[in-house]
C-alpha cells in the first residue's frame, strides 16, 4: 500500500467521522486541523501510534462526569468505548502498556468497559510484566486527583515515574481561559473532576508527543484551534453568564476532531489497522453494540438526552453501529 492511497483512504475516514449530524460547528473544526497539520488528523495519529515500541507506557484518558453538580458518579456514554478500541488496538499490535488517568470515581465503570473489550485490568507492575512477555491483553487505571493545587506537581510525578512516549486523550475535557471546566452548554461543571488537562500541558512542556480527540470544543487538545473554536462552536466565545467561551486552552500535536469523539478513535484504530495489516485491530460493528450495551449495564449515560441508553450524544445506536461499519468498508481494501 502506497502512502498515496493510505492518504486517500485517511481522506475518507476523516469526512466520515466529521459528518456534523449534531450540528457543533465540527465540520469546521476538522477544517482547521487539517489546516493546521497539512495532512489527515487521522492517518497523523494512526502513524504515531504504529511508531510505538515494545514496552513502551502510553498514557491515556477519557471520562466526563457529565452531571457533576448531581454526582461524581455519573459518567458519560461518549469517550470510554472509543478509548478501549484504541487501548486494545495498541495492546494487541505494538504490545505497549496502557495507563487510564481518570477520576476515582470512575475508574470502575471505565475498567469494565476496558474488560468488554477484552483487556484484563491489572496494576502497573503486573502489566509492565504481562507487556514485557507479550502474553496477555492488559490495561492499568490510575486515579488523578481533583485539586487544582495538587494537579502540577501530581502531573510531574506521573510523567517522571511512568515516562510515557505518547499521551492520548478522547473526549476529556479541559480548562477554559478562566480556568473554568464547562459543559457544551456553557456550564461550569468542574466540581469533583480530575484535573488530567495538567498531565497533558506538562506533557507538551516536555515535549512528549501528544494526541487528543474531540467532538465540541471544550476538550483537551483543542486549544491547537481556539480561534476556530471561538467563531465556530455555540458558546466558544463566551459562556451565557459572561467570560471566557468553553474552547479548552490546553493543545495537543495532533488533534482529531468528529462528531463524536468514539468515532474519532474507530477511525484512528481503522487507520492502524490498515498500515498494520492487521485486521483483529478493526472496531466492527459488533463490538460497537456490545460496548454501548455494555454501558447501559454500568449506567453511563447519553448525555445530549440524560438517559441511561446505548444512544450516543443523542444519535441513536443504528447510526453508530452504521458508522463503524462503514468505517470497516472505507478500510478492508488496504487488509488484502
Amino acid at each position: 500500500m502506497t502512502t498515496s492511497n493510505f492518504a486517500a483512504m485517511d481522506e475518507r475516514l476523516d469526512r466520515l467521522v466529521n459528518l456534523d449530524l449534531g450540528s457543533r460547528g465540527v465540520e469546521h473544526l476538522s477544517a482547521a486541523t487539517r489546516l493546521l497539520l497539512g495532512a489527515s488528523p487521522v492517518g497523523a495519529a494512526a502513524d504515531k501510534l504504529a511508531a510505538l515500541n515494545h514496552e513502551d507506557v502510553v498514557l491515556v484518558t477519557t471520562g466526563s462526569v457529565s452531571r457533576a453538580w448531581i454526582s461524581p458518579e455519573i459518567g458519560e456514554n461518549d469517550g470510554p468505548a472509543g478509548l478501549a478500541a484504541v487501548v486494545r488496538a495498541i495492546s494487541l499490535s505494538r504490545k505497549a502498556l496502557c495507563v487510564v488517568l481518570a477520576e476515582a470515581t470512575l475508574i470502575e465503570p471505565i475498567g469494565k468497559l476496558m474488560t468488554t473489550a477484552g483487556l484484563t485490568v491489572v496494576p502497573v507492575e503486573q502489566a509492565r510484566i504481562a507487556a514485557r512477555d507479550k502474553s496477555l491483553a492488559v490495561v492499568s487505571l490510575l486515579p488523578f486527583t481533583t485539586k487544582d493545587e495538587d494537579a502540577p506537581a501530581e502531573a510531574c510525578r506521573i510523567l517522571d515515574e511512568l515516562n510515557p512516549a505518547l499521551l492520548f486523550s478522547t473526549e476529556r475535557v479541559g480548562r477554559n481561559a478562566d480556568g473554568i471546566y464547562c459543559s457544551m452548554r456553557g456550564v461550569d461543571y468542574g466540581m469533583d473532576r480530575a484535573r488530567i488537562d495538567y498531565v497533558f500541558d506538562e506533557a507538551n512542556k516536555r515535549g512528549v508527543l501528544t494526541v487528543a480527540v474531540g467532538d465540541g470544543g471544550n476538550e483537551i487538545g483543542m486549544g491547537a484551534i481556539k480561534e476556530a473554536v471561538h467563531k465556530h462552536v455555540r458558546f466558544g466565545d463566551a459562556r451565557p453568564e459572561g467570560g471566557a467561551g468553553i474552547g479548552a486552552m490546553t493543545g495537543s500535536d495532533i488533534l482529531v476532531t468528529a462528531a463524536v469523539s468514539n468515532w474519532g478513535c474507530y477511525a484512528i484504530v481503522g487507520a492502524l489497522a490498515a498500515r498494520l495489516k492487521d485486521i483483529r485491530l478493526l472496531h466492527k460493528p459488533e463490538m460497537e453494540a456490545t460496548l454501548l450495551k455494555r454501558g447501559v449495564d454500568i449506567g453511563l449515560i447519553n448525555s445530549v438526552d440524560g438517559l441511561i441508553d446505548a444512544n450516543v450524544d443523542g444519535i441513536p445506536l443504528s447510526t453508530h453501529l452504521a458508522i463503524s461499519e462503514i468505517i470497516e468498508g472505507i478500510v478492508r481494501p488496504a487488509l488484502r
